[in-house]
């Protein structure tokens, strides 16, 4: 190894919240190094946000084309994968290539490297090229923005390791669908993936280890999402473990925990993920992996920012971009509001979508607030009602009563994730609940239900 090069920035991990900040920090006039060990993008453009609502969509359309009967006549639908795998090949990943993600980093006057980097002393990162060219080493004189991420997360199962089973990152890079899927777990990917792969006629299980779907989200709503799959022919199992894991002649046998097998062309493993921050060199600056702390600026010490999944604030590419501004500014020495979490939102991008902010019911009441809860049903409403097939869902709203503030809030139902914003805004701005009900709510929309919960907190 030379000497080292001296550059004011190295970001390491460029997924869109390490990409942001490079870009920014660039702009401003630093010399910065950008390094990805994979695609400059990372999870969200080629593996999860982009690619999975594009097959979402396509499902969904499936659905919308079979409820037309209810509405407006007879419609024939005979399902394809292949205009499915073709856009999100061309379309949503240039053939996961990043090229173009690459040049707009280069263009900002970044310097962009492929390959592992690792943390070698405070401001020191080494850099193990991908083409497996000599390493490289960087003093970087304002510091080290650590992005990392996460990867799939791979149960310690037996049998499991050295199957062709899929991950996320497999199911939307499939040309061709198995006849039957065993999807192991039962949170948002798993979810959203069972539902895509059963609209296009795929025989699908889930089997959740906990007692319900979605189990960051209120009961009522997994509830109502569990319900709309077993409708449409998805077998979910809840409270079921798998004990073992067998492959032979092109098959999957899933053995669960109280003896039951289940046997399929394909399994699924979504069942969280991992951190990658175990390989970036923490204990060479007297950090710990496990005790990883940032304060409100995103610093983990002098000269050492971290952003996105790692932080522990919610594995979502809004909360990592949010993060990146927030570190950007401390970077150049900027002022500016430090990072608040009190209003984090999230969507399953299911049908129904499944949408929440803030505190749940049961974890307001362990932070022993005084709580009063309000629901309303969304398929009930008169747009749930002119809307028809589909239109199933609710609002539940979480309210601080000695404070008269909403402190969280979910929907269920068509656009909930858009429905979701008005509840946002209130649990982040602390509107009090007086306020939200002198409003006037457009008649007849879905965000209509929101009055009616309101009126039901006081029921």
């Amino acid at each position: 190894m030379g000497d080292r090069q001296q550059v004011d920035l190295v970001v390491v991990g460029l997924g869109p919240g390490g990409e942001a900040l490079a870009t920014g920090a660039a702009k401003a006039g630093l010399t910065v190094v950008a390094v990805d060990k994979h695609l400059v993008g990372g999870e969200c453009p080629y593996y999860g946000c982009i690619p999975t609502k594009m097959m979402l969509r396509a499902a969904d359309a499936l659905a919308e084309a079979r409820r037309a009967d209810a509405l407006a006549g007879d419609v024939s639908v005979v399902p394809s994968w292949s205009p499915v795998a073709r856009r999100v090949s061309q379309d949503a990943t240039a053939d996961w290539d990043d090229r173009a993600a690459v040049e707009r980093l280069e263009a900002a006057g970044a310097t962009v490297l492929h390959g592992t980097a690792r943390l070698d002393g405070a401001r020191r990162v080494v850099v193990e090229p991908a083409d497996r060219g000599d390493a490289v080493a960087f003093e970087a004189t304002r510091g080290v923005v650590l992005n990392p991420g996460t990867r799939p997360a791979e149960p310690g199962v037996p049998g499991l390791s050295g199957t062709p089973y899929w991950t996320n990152r497999d199911a939307v890079r499939a040309t061709d669908l198995p006849g039957s899927l065993v999807v192991v777990g039962g949170g948002p990917i798993g979810c959203e993936l069972a539902q895509v792969f059963v609209r296009f006629g795929v025989r699908v299980t889930v089997v959740q280890h906990g007692e319900r779907l979605l189990p960051g989200d209120e009961p009522e709503a997994s509830k109502v999402l569990c319900d709309v799959l077993e409708d449409e022919g998805v077998e979910v199992l809840t409270g079921a473990e798998a004990s073992s894991v067998e492959h032979a002649d092109g098959t999957f046998t899933i053995t669960l925990a109280d003896g039951r097998r289940l046997e399929a062309d394909q399994l699924l493993v979504a069942a969280g993920r991992r951190s990658n921050l175990d390989g970036v060199g923490l204990k060479t600056v007297g950090l710990d992996v496990d005790g990883l702390e940032v304060d409100e600026r995103l610093r983990a010490q002098d000269g050492l920012w971290v952003i996105g999944d790692v932080t522990g604030h919610g594995a979502y590419t809004h909360v990592s971009m949010y993060q990146s501004a927030i570190a950007l500014r401390d970077v150049l020495g900027e002022d500016g509001a430090p990072a608040a979490y009190e209003a984090v939102p999230h969507t399953t991008f299911t049908d129904p979508e499944v949408a929440g902010v803030g505190l749940t019911e049961a974890a307001a009441r362990d932070a022993g607030l005084s709580v009063r809860v309000g629901t309303a049903d969304l398929g009930a409403s008169s747009r749930g009602f002119t809307h028809g097939p589909g239109a199933v869902g609710l609002v539940k709203l979480v309210e601080d009563a000695d404070r008269g503030v909403l402190v969280g809030g979910s929907v269920v139902g068509p656009a909930a994730g858009e429905i979701l914003s008005m509840i946002t805004l209130a649990v982040h701005a602390a509107v009090p609940v007086s306020t939200l009900r002198t409003m006037i709510y457009a008649y007849p929309t879905f965000h209509r239900t929101i009055e009616s919960a309101l009126a039901d907190l006081d029921a």
